[in-house]
């Protein structure tokens, strides 16, 4: 397998305001934009030429990736007109494939940061003769994803999408986001209209007698779609505990990028990012969170578990846990904002105008 599809295309609607102004895998993750970390794995599992199917702000991509040569990979950018979901998408860039039929090649999502095994599951969907091949991993809760039952030898039984009652709760295995197509089932899927792989095509396949099979990994695995688990996954990859060749930096507590200034006093802890031109003032503590380039935290800030937009500012003493400040937002002195708390893109919130506590 040299080759792969990576589908970039969604809105990232949950992460807004992160994705106003910046598709969901270009925001930063670690220090560069997350869909530099999965070109990054992809690569480093063998692959060397990557199609991305973009949608939503595909301008973006290619002038940041260009050719794709500074990462040793041949990049090709293939613009959907109208949303065609998964199937679709996998679909409308298949010209731009250079295997045969029979060939393997890699697809998954732009939104899943995951310690996959990549040669492993290629291995699994050579030996086992597979048409498709599925990454899945188990959860506790599969409520919020498609089930994927399969017999002894893991050959795929059943798709379930996003069970509700305890009777339909079959596995906890789920659709993890990354398989290994057959060139020529790429190739099967219909154009030019919006088609669901995991409602249409995988179904379909296994009703004509495919053969689709799973293949368990329980190493990291986290769905990047909501700004707390992008939040936490970043820290993860600076803490070391989500692999990545792309981590600008040395592993550890913190990172801190070229550029950025942190007081002497200020503490960064937990996995904390500070990206390139940002400012962290004296006294200030920062922990588990990202700020991103250009944002600044002043005197006396407490900022837990959140995510601080490009330009941003937040001032003394405010305390933000588990919060997103959109780009170019100001938050005055004083204010607390807490869990699940969204600040828009360049609004700007009065010294102490959003308490959780008494003004003493």
């Amino acid at each position: 397998m040299t080759e792969a599809i990576l589908l970039v295309g969604g809105k990232g609607t949950r992460l807004r305001p992160l994705t106003v102004h910046t598709p969901k895998p270009m925001v930063r993750a670690a220090g560069v934009p997350f869909l530099t970390h999965q070109l990054a794995r992809a690569r480093a599992a063998g692959v060397d030429h990557i199609v991305l199917a973009t949608s939503y702000l595909a301008e973006v991509f290619e002038p940041h990736f260009g050719d794709g040569s500074s990462l040793g990979l041949h990049l090709e950018y293939v613009t959907e007109v109208e949303p065609l979901g998964t199937g679709g998408a996998i679909r409308n860039v298949a010209a731009r494939l250079h295997s045969a039929p029979d060939e393997p090649v890699l697809v998954f999502n732009g939104d899943i940061l995951t310690g996959l095994d990549i040669r492993a599951l290629v291995r699994t969907h050579e030996t086992t003769g597979a048409d498709v091949s599925l990454h899945l991993t188990k959860v506790t809760d599969p409520r919020a994803y498609g089930l994927v039952p399969t017999d002894e030898t893991g050959r795929v039984l059943a798709f379930l999408e996003k069970p509700q009652t305890p009777e339909e709760i079959v596995t906890d295995q789920i659709n993890a986001g990354a398989y290994v197509f057959r060139r020529s089932v790429i190739d099967a899927i219909p154009q030019g209209r919006p088609v669901s792989v995991e409602r249409e095509t995988f179904p379909e396949l296994l009703s004509a007698g495919a053969h689709l099979q799973g293949m368990v990994d329980s190493t990291y695995w986290l769905d990047l779609g909501t700004p707390a688990a992008f939040v936490r996954g970043s820290a993860d990859l600076v803490l070391g505990r989500a692999p990545s060749p792309a981590i600008p930096g040395r592993c550890g507590d913190r990172l801190i990028l070229p550029t950025a200034r942190v007081a002497a006093d200020a503490k960064l802890t937990d996995g904390t990012v500070v990206g390139e031109g940002a400012y962290i003032a004296e006294g200030a503590r920062v922990s588990g969170s990202t700020i991103l380039p250009g944002a600044v935290v002043e005197p006396g800030a407490v900022i837990t578990d959140s995510l601080i937009g490009t330009r941003a500012r937040v001032g003394e003493r405010s305390i933000l846990t588990g919060t997103v400040i959109g780009d170019g937002a100001i938050i005055g002195a004083d204010n607390e904002l807490r869990h699940g708390a969204r600040v828009w893109c360049d609004a700007k919130i009065p010294a102490g105008a959003v308490r959780f506590s008494s003004d003493q």
